[in-house]
């Protein structure tokens, strides 16, 4: 993980939720901007999100994704093929994070299952973390403390629970 891009772009999903984690400045120690397509935007309706999300753009930490024609063609072409495979829907938003990271080499941020698994059932070359990954990243950089406490504050915060194969990842590397 540790070789991955020194910008992001995230979706809806991966916004709301880490909105709420206190934490959340700790994404802007593991990458030099995020960024936040308008289609995202357009979405973030609720505090905390809106809020942060306005605070990061204004202090240059977040940037505004302007979705060009020929990104808009691919998202909509990663839709389509989304389509026919076994995978939770990737909607709009989610498909340009995917297109802007297979085009600009930016880490996907999201919590959207379609979008998640997507690089492996479409056979895209794109890097793509939920919040459990950014946690762990943050932890191997020694951004945070203890791993298993950081993921439970995460959960509590959040109401976002991991799944269990993610804490058994997490057992078995912090014990070795």
């Amino acid at each position: 993980m540790s070789q991955a891009s020194r910008e992001a772009i995230a979706d809806t999903s991966f916004l709301v939720d880490w909105a709420k984690y206190s934490k959340r400045d700790v994404l802007l120690r593991l990458f030099e901007v995020v960024h936040v397509p308008e289609s995202v935007l357009r979405e973030l309706k609720l505090p905390p999100a809106i809020d942060w999300v306005a605070d990061c753009l204004a202090s240059d930490a977040f940037a505004l994704f302007t979705e060009t024609p020929e990104l808009e063609e691919e998202a909509r072409r990663l839709m389509a093929m989304s389509r026919g495979k076994p995978l939770k829907r990737i909607d709009y938003p989610e498909a340009v994070c995917l297109a802007a990271g297979l085009r600009y080499g930016y880490v996907v941020l999201t919590e959207n299952g379609g979008a998640y698994f997507a690089p492996r059932v479409l056979g895209i070359n794109v890097t793509v973390w939920r919040a459990f990954e950014v946690i762990l990243e943050a932890w191997r950089r020694g951004l945070v403390g203890d791993l298993a406490e950081e993921l439970k504050r995460y959960e509590e915060e959040t109401f976002h629970l991991f799944r269990r194969r993610d804490w058994e990842y997490v057992w078995r590397l912090t014990r070795s």
